[in-house]
């Protein structure tokens, strides 16, 4: 039978899914929204599968979007990812929005994941001179031949979540690392001022 694969992301203002089995997407669903991906992804996540005619103890492996994006999404859905691999005996495979986006696409290209600021999280494919993963100003990206896609550029080949979970059908058998996420900014949020609580040991 083929692997059966449950993918998901929140990295930005969506809460999206899918459920590929082989090379077939049995069900995709992406819904926007700014806050509320916490309370929404697993409700998410069980309606397709049961769209799909499916459930969790089905599962091979679990594919989850680790970034860059939104700080808050990608701790949500690396959490649930790690929480339900664990709980089902499973693989979980992070894969960057970099690699999402680049799928399907042919010889050199660069991507890009919206940073906010008039900024851009930047990876480039297949280039001559490599570039380190990293935030630039959208009018000073790193050079690079072939298309832009993602944000600023052209629309990728699939879904994210979809893409998420090709990947992951591909790589789970050799996976080892688990998902973390992918921050290639400073938090946003202010230190607190307080003292933090003794942890008591």
């Amino acid at each position: 039978m083929s692997p059966l694969i449950l993918a998901f992301d929140t990295s930005a203002a969506h809460c999206a899914a899918a459920v590929l089995c082989g090379d077939t997407v049995l069900q995709s669903a992406t819904e926007p929204m700014a806050k509320g991906q916490a309370e929404r992804l697993l409700g998410l996540c069980q309606d397709l599968l049961a769209q799909a005619g499916a459930e969790l103890g089905d599962l091979s492996a679990i594919g989850v979007g680790i970034g860059p994006g939104n700080f808050t999404g990608i701790r949500i859905s690396v959490s649930a990812a790690r929480g339900l691999a664990l709980g089902l005996g499973i693989k979980a495979v992070g894969v960057s929005a970099f690699d999402a986006l680049q799928l399907g696409a042919s010889g050199p290209c660069a991507c890009t994941v919206d940073g906010r600021r008039d900024q851009v999280f930047f990876k480039s494919y297949g280039q001559t001179e490599a570039s380190a993963p990293g935030l630039h100003d959208l009018t000073a990206l790193p050079p690079f031949s072939g298309p832009l896609i993602g944000h600023a550029g052209q629309a990728p080949a699939y879904p994210v979540a979809e893409a998420i979970a090709r990947i992951t059908a591909a790589r789970f058998t050799t996976e080892t690392a688990r998902p973390a996420p992918l921050y290639l900014r400073p938090a946003d949020a202010a230190p607190a001022r307080d003292k933090a609580p003794a942890i008591l040991t």
